[in-house]
């Protein structure tokens, strides 16, 4: 349970919720966009004012009736309810408000939560003076705002810190930084359930359509005494296929997620196989640097030929993170997902491996030897001196002299590196640096 206070942001479609709260951040966090629904899950971020630090929660548009993925939505609105301190209703100062409006101010009056009732788009004296429909709301004085332009969200924030329950702990106090999982792969191949069996609970939003999350979603997760920060991310297409702005910004956080993650589970649809998004997909995955566990989900839908299929492809189509394990389950019904805990526990340990510098020496000297490097433009290059200059991933630091040592050289020095030393699911990283002659002294 986050030590933090929460604030809950909730209204109906389209009344501004996530440009209030990507003015709140002072960056573009949350994805807005000009038409309903764009936000689906609930999305928590870390806001300040005043030297108060608490949890903002961005939720989905809120409406009565509607779809399967509709209803689903208003339970997300409903959850982040449960756990906030103080909920923040947003309604647009421009228009008359709707069925959906007093359905949400209904919600939010039996909630007992302390509330504020913000009229947003309000942009100038003429709209903050035509409020008074808002008060039939029944949620005390609307608050004029225009979260687009940044009017009067300072005067709400102070409100909302001054409603705040009282600050338990000094920032100190709190847990240091935990290891931070993301969950990727291509649409709907089971990530949000994922995430939401490891919880316990129907945290993600999860539905048969693919493309239904679109925000990176973060939770505390304990994976068998770990406790890590995970992240579902959207699902990760090619570029060609991104086809939208919503969907554009989506991959590129879903990508930063990455980026920021220390291990990544990847996961791949079992019943489909490893298609070429997922190839290019642990492509990124290598550069980011993070560990990798491979999750081959929907593992109890695939008959036993699909299976062998399956596992073929991920020996031959994603050869270049072979040293990433492999771990075969279903999300949905939870068989064999208590294995994910160990595994990840594994690559953090791999990743954080150092070896020290003499050994790491004696044994680039044996391989050189053994097997010298290639000669190139008729140089052939030597390895003088290696060192480990990192970990996480751990980076070894090659200084060369003749010549340069050509990508297959490094992939077999890696390979024999592996041998040595127990670096699963970890990249490793191999820098060679070339030395030149010194010119001569004037």
């Amino acid at each position: 349970m986050s030590l933090l206070p929460i604030v809950a942001i909730v209204g109906r479609p389209n009344v501004g919720k996530s440009t209030l709260v990507n003015r709140v951040l002072r960056r573009r966090a949350a994805v807005v966009e000009e038409k309903p629904g764009v936000t689906r899950d609930r999305r928590e971020f870390q806001a300040e004012w005043s030297g108060r630090a608490f949890l903002i929660v961005d939720t989905g548009g809120w409406e009565v009736g509607g779809d399967e993925l509709t209803e689903g939505i208003r339970g997300q609105v409903e959850a982040a309810l449960q756990g906030a301190d103080l909920v923040v209703f947003v309604a647009d100062a421009t228009t008359v408000f709707t069925e959906d409006d007093r359905a949400i101010a209904r919600l939010v009056q039996s909630s007992g939560l302390a509330h504020l009732l913000v009229a947003n788009k309000a942009d100038g004296p003429t709209a903050e003076a035509d409020l008074s429909h808002l008060w039939t709301l029944g949620l005390g004085e609307p608050n004029p705002v225009s979260a687009l332009h940044g009017r009067n969200v300072g005067d709400l924030l102070d409100q909302i810190v001054s409603g705040l329950p009282p600050a338990p702990i000094e920032d100190s106090d709190l847990e240091p930084d935990q290891p931070t999982l993301a969950i990727v792969g291509r649409p709907n191949v089971g990530k949000s359930t994922l995430l939401n069996k490891l919880l316990g609970s129907e945290r993600v939003l999860v539905s048969p359509v693919p493309g239904t999350t679109r925000d990176p979603i973060d939770a505390v997760v304990d994976l068998d005494g770990l406790t890590v920060t995970m992240y579902d991310t959207a699902g990760i297409r090619r570029r060609s296929r991104v086809d939208d702005d919503t969907e554009f910004f989506s991959v590129i956080r879903a990508k930063q997620a990455l980026e920021a993650a220390d291990v990544v589970l990847f996961v791949v649809d079992a019943t489909e196989g490893v298609t070429h998004q997922e190839q290019r997909l642990a492509e990124e995955i290598a550069k980011a640097g993070a560990g990798v566990v491979v999750i081959l989900n929907k593992w109890d839908a695939a008959d036993e030929e699909d299976k062998s299929w399956v596992e073929d492809g991920v020996g031959d189509r994603l050869a270049f993170i072979s040293w990433a394990p492999v771990l075969r389950m279903s999300a949905l019904t939870g068989s064999r997902i208590q294995r994910i805990g160990p595994a990840v526990a594994a690559v953090l340990e791999a990743r954080r491996t150092r070896i020290p510098t003499p050994e790491l020496n004696r044994l680039i000297r044996r391989l050189q030897e053994a097997h010298p490097p290639p000669v190139r433009k008729g140089r052939r290059p030597r390895i003088l001196y290696a060192v480990q200059a990192g970990t996480e991933p751990p980076t070894v630091v090659l200084f060369v002299r003749g010549g340069e040592l050509g990508p297959d050289y490094l992939r077999f020095l890696e390979g024999r590196l592996r041998g040595e030393y127990e670096f699963l699911g970890s990249p490793i990283r191999l820098i060679a640096r070339t030395r030149t002659k010194r010119s001569p002294r004037d």
